[in-house]
């Protein structure tokens, strides 16, 4: 398939795709007689793998050495979970540090009435007293 079928199969779009590519996140794409890239199965897999570990946050830095690790001959498995892991407990305090600014955003309409409209009150009359 050619990229811009590949863009619709993944969801990736094919500017993204060329990127991957030339990073070295995807294989080198073979291209076919007239130069337009002939995209397989197994690329197509590696983009939608890219496409999730990039979703999941994970630093282009840290999926290059992760793809690295995963071509190379030699059994890496415990590099590979050790920067999975790593991932994780980025993933973890960012969602940890959401979850209290949408918690803190949920006391704040929560209790609107009987605390944030008296607050902004009470810096509106601040701010009068500091004009005159």
């Amino acid at each position: 398939m050619n990229i811009k079928e590949a863009s619709q199969k993944t969801g990736v779009n094919a500017t993204t795709i060329r990127y991957y590519e030339k990073e070295g996140l995807i294989p080198a794409i073979d291209r076919n007689e007239v130069g337009v890239r002939a995209i397989d199965e197994r690329i197509i897999r590696r983009i939608s793998f890219v496409k999730t570990m990039r979703a999941a946050g994970m630093s282009i830095e840290a999926l290059k050495a992760y793809i690295k690790l995963f071509d190379a001959q030699e059994n890496n498995t415990a590099q590979q979970l050790k920067l999975l892991n790593e991932q994780m407990a980025i993933m973890i305090e960012k969602r940890d540090d959401l979850q209290t600014a949408i918690d803190h955003l949920n006391w704040k309409i929560n209790h609107y009435e009987d605390h944030l409209a008296v607050t902004e009150e009470e810096l509106r009359a601040a701010e009068k007293q500091n004009e005159n």
